[in-house]
């Protein structure tokens, strides 16, 4: 699609018609406000938001309903996103996302779809408050621990745990060290082999394929890792397994 032509006369047409979108500034100002959990300042905004609700934003459908909703799904996904930034769990924020996308489908009203999207930044806000309040953790470690769990099957890094976050390997050791209270390496190798017990509780997956399955170099590696941490090798705890519970 050669969108040049179509750019030069839109931009022509916004220029006749003295159209001004939205500064960004403005925009994510309000956003900022979503992820920090400040919800009445969010119920404040929407009320002026829906005084003009189309001010400063481009038509994406020529159908009524159809461009309020395609606008909703543009806030619900940049909302769901600084959320997780924020430290939201991404797999709660992305669900939420489509819970609140899917009803927007279903509104017959562009009066609905406004009010379901003052709904969803209300909740999002809700969220990220209960967030700040309950999470002892920085930003960084809720960030690395989710990198964490979304990646076992590789050979994770304090290096590259630090370089996500865009902070020195010195610094995010001691950061890290200090909130979890014990280090990097430990943490990540705990983590896998209670995913390892599981694995080798309920699954009938070789201990070679556990091992390599969970980013280990070999099999050697994992047992001397697992044997370390649990004092048996995973081959005499499927064993016992096997013997307290026979199939």
């Amino acid at each position: 699609m050669d969108t040049g032509k179509e750019l030069i006369y839109r931009l022509y047409i916004q220029r006749e018609e003295a159209f001004v979108r939205t500064d960004i500034r403005s925009e994510f100002s309000r956003y900022d406000d979503i992820r920090n959990g400040n919800v009445e300042k969010v119920k404040e905004n929407f009320k002026e938001i829906k005084k003009d609700f189309f001010k400063g934003k481009g038509t994406l459908s020529k159908n009524p309903l159809r461009n309020t909703i395609y606008h909703f799904v543009v806030a619900i996904g940049v909302v769901s996103r600084i959320c997780i930034k924020a430290g939201m769990p991404h797999d709660e924020a992305y669900t939420i996302s489509d819970i609140y996308i899917q009803a927007a489908d279903e509104c017959k009203t562009i009066d609905s779809v406004i009010d379901l999207l003052e709904q969803a930044q209300i909740d999002f806000a809700t969220r990220m408050r209960k967030i700040y309040k309950n999470n002892k953790y920085s930003i960084y470690v809720r960030h690395a621990i989710d990198y964490i769990y979304d990646h076992l099957h590789e050979q994770i890094t304090l290096e590259c745990l630090a370089e996500n976050e865009n902070l020195s390997p010195s610094y995010f050791s001691k950061l890290f060290a200090r909130e979890i209270g014990t280090p990097v390496k430990s943490y990540i190798l705990s983590i896998k082999i209670n995913t390892a017990k599981n694995m080798l509780r309920e699954s009938k997956y070789s201990i070679s394929d556990i091992a390599f399955s969970l980013g280990f170099s070999s099999q050697s590696a994992f047992t001397a890792a697992y044997k370390k941490l649990t004092g048996k090798t995973p081959a005499r705890f499927r064993k016992e397994l096997d013997y307290i519970d026979p199939m």
